[in-house]
């Protein structure tokens, strides 16, 4: 295209204020007002501009797209204003999906932070004393309950929590063991998320590492032999996100309490997923749950609130009441704490486990949901999208939790394997996750897989919907 040419089309543009004068366009400004609308017009216009310079467009594909300005501005304008936050469907069945938002919370969950949030609430005010309070008091009276119910050997176990599990540590480390050693076997010294490191963390503390045993084998000599008055605190990790198998050896539980009451220590846990239920009962075996800790006599056992538990992003400790209270007095617990809008979803979280109302946490609902039941959900939804351009079959294959969660654990599932015609698996991945409704899945030997264990049941005509659309393309 000449220059001359190329000078012609720019004139052809109307300017910014000329589009905003026109009447497509007044029901936007009216709605969303002039300053987005002006703001989208620019970044359409200069879109055009871009593809005159490079050559894109002639004269008839100028006019094509002057004749769809209002149409392209409104386009724009609606991506520009989406959240960047979006609710996607989890087709992946990884449950606890750390790039998805990990647990998806209770509808009373929900319904407890919207009716905080919307409202002035007691979060640190006595209602019936009619005086300040204390905001972790809301969720610490509801693990009093989950204790008495399920572990009544953990007797004066107060529970605090802060943003995230990494902050539990910190905290318990800073409060119990700044400026001594805190011992730890070499084979706990994991990396979790993001290359946060528990040595790492140990520093940032003020707490001195003292490292024992070796990678795959530790016993409970090489904790004894380390002690000496610089010794503050016992920390035990559990390995949450990898297995050692082999020739290994780890101290029991029991020995590590005996050797901790022997030398009067505090004994730490950092158990990182913190189940509050019997995994067992799903299938899943040696993964530790936070009542089994307290009960064997853990002094402190820091977990997430957002993993196992199926409640927000949280850092909880359980342990003494003593120890406790060092720690709500240390001046890093204020710059930890959690808000409102936490401790209403952890509040309606305890609730349902408080309640034996399992289901009603979507996480643990995915957990104990059968193989018969994923199937016919799996072939209702092979029927409604089957296609001459969209094929599915049914395939067996494995769930898993996720989240650094146990590890080696795998929960039989059914798959649905899709192909589209003119699309690679790879491209029909790239449009599911493009749609307006993003759907995540897992693609493997050429070839879409969906897990609808992950996939919420009212997501179910949504996901078919979005199938639908793109063999419709």
């Amino acid at each position: 295209m000449k220059s001359v040419a190329k000078a012609e089309l720019y004139r052809k543009l109307p300017a910014v204020d000329e589009l905003l004068r026109s009447p497509e366009l007044a029901p936007l400004i009216a709605h969303e007002g002039l300053t987005a609308v002006t703001d989208a017009a620019r970044a359409v216009l200069a879109r055009v501009r871009e593809q005159i310079a490079g050559g894109h467009l002639d004269g008839a594909a100028t006019e094509l797209a002057l004749s769809g300005l209002s149409s392209a501005i409104e386009r724009e304008l609606r991506q520009a204003l989406r959240f960047s936050l979006r609710s996607v469907i989890n087709a992946t069945g990884v449950i606890l999906h750390t790039n998805l938002g990990r647990a998806p919370l209770a509808d009373s969950a929900v319904e407890h932070i919207r009716e905080t949030a919307s409202a002035y609430s007691n979060l640190e005010f006595d209602l019936a004393g009619g005086e300040r309070g204390k905001r972790d008091s809301h969720v610490d009276r509801l693990f009093r309950k989950l204790l008495e119910q399920d572990a009544p050997g953990a007797t004066d176990v107060s529970t605090i929590v802060v943003n995230n599990n990494a902050a539990a540590v910190l905290l318990g480390l800073n409060t119990l063991a700044e400026g001594g050693e805190a011992i730890v076997s070499r084979g706990e010294l994991v990396e979790i998320g993001g290359s946060f490191r528990i040595p790492d963390v140990m520093a940032k503390s003020g707490a001195i590492l003292r490292e024992v045993g070796t990678t795959n084998r530790t016993r409970i000599a090489d904790y004894a032999a380390a002690i000496s008055e610089k010794t503050r605190l016992l920390l035990r990790v559990h390995r949450s996100n990898f297995q050692i198998t082999g020739f290994t050896e780890q101290p029991p539980l029991a020995d590590l309490v005996a050797l901790a009451r022997k030398h009067k220590l505090p004994l730490m846990e950092d158990l990182g997923s913190g189940a509050l239920f019997d995994l067992s009962s799903v299938g899943i075996e040696n993964e530790p749950g936070v009542l089994d800790s307290l009960g064997a006599g853990v002094d402190v056992v820091t977990y997430s609130g957002d993993k196992l538990l199926g409640g927000p992003q949280a850092g909880i400790l359980s342990g003494r009441k003593d120890l406790m209270a060092g720690m709500r007095a240390n001046s890093l617990f204020r710059a930890l704490r959690v808000d409102k809008l936490t401790y209403a979803a952890l509040e309606a979280t305890l609730l349902a486990y408080v309640k034996r109302d399992h289901d009603a946490i979507p996480t643990l609902r995915m957990m104990r949901l059968g193989k018969q039941e994923i199937t016919r959900r799996a072939e209702a939804l092979a029927e409604k999208v089957r296609t001459p351009k969209l094929t599915v079959e049914l395939l067996d294959g494995e769930s898993v939790i996720g989240g650094g969660a146990a590890p080696s654990s795998a929960l039989a599932t059914c798959l649905l394997g899709l192909g589209c015609d003119g699309l690679t698996a790879g491209e029909l991945a790239a449009r599911l996750r493009q749609s307006e409704t993003p759907v995540i899945v897992r693609v493997e030997e050429g070839r879409v897989l969906l897990d609808l264990r992950t996939v919420l049941p009212e997501q179910d005509e949504v996901l078919a919907d979005v199938l639908l659309k793109i063999a419709a393309a």
